[in-house]
């Protein structure tokens, strides 16, 4: 790729980020939650199903995020933030090979990784 194909490559990424406020990291599940006594549908072996956003922190720290069940679009909400988190975040990894490729001479083929013996 020539350098002008890097940069127009490079731009037309930016142009594609998704520039918003609306980016949620973390992870989104569904589980089920039983009362351990007074709870006539945890006794007859249900549960109450909800879903949970998770979030890892350094030092091994999560905070969990119950939501609503009846509130299917806080549900949906959620799930297009963490798709914007990810298209954002590849699209910077994209960028930044982009960059790098940049930062060789003209002509320059990339190095390969070395294999430990």
């Amino acid at each position: 790729m020539t350098r002008d194909q890097i940069i127009g490559t490079r731009q037309a990424l930016v142009t594609q980020l998704p520039v918003t406020g609306e980016i949620l990291r973390g992870s989104l599940f569904e589980r089920t939650v039983r009362h351990p006594s007074g709870c006539t549908i945890c006794a007859g072996g249900g549960g109450h199903r909800l879903w949970v956003l998770t979030i890892s922190y350094a030092g091994g720290r999560t905070r969990q995020f119950s939501l609503r069940r009846e509130q299917r679009e806080q549900v949906d909400e959620v799930r297009r933030w963490l798709g914007n988190y990810h298209k954002l975040k590849e699209a910077l990894e994209d960028i930044g090979e982009l960059n790098h490729a940049l930062l060789r001479p003209d002509g320059a083929a990339p190095r390969r990784a070395r294999k430990n013996p």
